[in-house]
């Protein structure tokens, strides 16, 4: 699994938890948002959201982790986009049931409010826990089906209710769209240039290309 890693700026400094507690595990870790607070350019959970949707939707990656100090302004943020399914996960248990259950392909940390003592220990059962079942398999047993039609569903009602990624990025203000696109690395992990345009992602070379920061594209 190729997982990425994104922090914004109230939660940079728990970067280094966060990858130290997903190494090790044998999957491919991407170390995409900040990685030190304070360090420029500064990204906000409304950045944060947009660069989980494009990963998510160009299959860049397969899974995103990030947050935020609680964990709420970034599972809405990336919630915004199609194709995101984002778990709030604050507990092992939390981590168990929603790799068996929802099987998602983000999540949401909350990592200032209650980050005390021990609260890199708790990211690491978190993950133990995430890791120690197989994705959507349902829970209980016996839940297994209709579990998996909810989430069939569930992508369906994603298609149906949000815009196109064309329209989406050409619609967004620079403010939002600048910081995300203009991050160091971020511009080279979307690989724009190999995007191809079938569907679902007919036009969007073509409109990031439009939008791409100076020096790039």
């Amino acid at each position: 699994m190729r997982i990425a890693v994104i922090n914004e700026t109230s939660a940079a400094d728990r970067n280094a938890d966060i990858v130290a507690v997903l190494s090790g595990r044998g999957h491919d870790i991407v170390n995409a948002g900040m990685q030190k607070a304070g360090e420029p350019p500064e990204l906000q959970y409304i950045h944060t959201g947009l660069m989980t949707g494009l990963l998510l939707h160009l299959k860049r990656v397969d899974l995103v982790v990030g947050g935020c100090g609680t964990g709420q302004g970034y599972l809405n943020s990336a919630m915004q986009y199609p194709g995101v399914f984002c778990g709030h996960i604050l507990t092992p248990l939390d981590a168990w049931l929603f790799a068996q259950i929802n099987d998602g392909n983000c999540i949401s940390l909350m990592l200032n409010q209650g980050y005390g003592w021990a609260g890199d220990v708790n990211l690491r059962m978190i993950f133990d826990a995430y890791f120690s079942v197989e994705r959507g398999r349902g829970f209980p047993a016996h839940r297994r089906e209709p579990q998996r039609a909810s989430r069939t569903a569930l992508w369906r009602v994603s298609e149906a209710t949000h815009r196109t990624w064309p329209e989406i990025i050409a619609a967004l203000p620079d403010e939002h769209l600048g910081p995300a696109l203009s991050y160091p690395g971020m511009w080279e992990l979307l690989d724009v240039a190999a995007i191809d345009d079938a569907a679902p992602s007919a036009g969007l070379k073509s409109v990031l290309l439009a939008r791409a920061p100076r020096g790039k594209g």
